[in-house]
């Protein structure tokens, strides 16, 4: 869930690169083949941003298209439905995606610190990630497909960190903006209450 607000000069981002407590699609381990669910344990980003010092945003997961980080211009934090992002963006390619309505959802990469499975009736097998080291968060746009599922980054030599991704799908919701309009935010607010959150008004 994604709301773009577009502005003059820049264009600003507000939504969930991830909900926590649910279930991911099938994803499947490059390393084993194997096929896993998965869900991100409530807490886990919360800890992971406390001991991060700067978590960068990018485009795509590119460390060449850097759109800035959490000491410049996006505040993340875990709330009661998950990891949310909000960012505003001066980069020009991304002000002109938004504005083609070429910006498809969020990703983040990370490194799994703590995980626990279990087996499900349909033989796939649940992992619960309860802790993790955020390393960046990435907007996705047209030329790749966010929807929850999961896939190496980085394959590094055996004993070195694995970066994996999730992507988060979602389906976002345009506004261009006049000076001293106030969006309508009515179907933003309504997928916080389907995902089963609170909101304060």
């Amino acid at each position: 869930m994604r709301r773009i607000e577009l502005r003059e000069q820049s264009v600003l981002i507000d939504g969930y690169v991830n909900a926590v407590g649910r279930d991911s699609r099938p994803i499947r381990d490059r390393r084993t083949g194997e096929k896993f669910i998965e869900q991100i344990v409530p807490g886990a980003f919360k800890k992971a941003l406390e001991r991060a010092d700067d978590i960068e945003i990018l485009l795509n997961h590119d460390h060449s298209r850097r759109l800035g980080s959490t000491k410049e211009n996006i505040k993340l934090f875990e709330d009661n439905i998950g990891l949310r992002a909000i960012a505003e963006i001066t980069d020009a390619e991304i002000v002109k995606k938004a504005k083609e309505k070429k910006l498809r959802g969020w990703s983040f990469g990370f490194v799994e610190k703590k995980a626990s499975e279990e087996d499900t009736k349909t033989g796939v097998k649940r992992r619960y990630v309860e802790e993790l080291e955020l390393k960046e968060v990435s907007l996705i746009d047209e030329r790749k497909l966010p929807c929850y599922a999961g896939t190496s980054v980085y394959l590094r030599s055996e004993g070195e960190e694995v970066i994996e991704e999730r992507a988060e799908e979602t389906e976002p919701v345009y506004e261009d903006l006049r000076a001293g309009e106030k969006p309508d935010l009515s179907s933003y607010k309504n997928r916080i209450k389907n995902l089963g959150g609170k909101i304060k008004e």
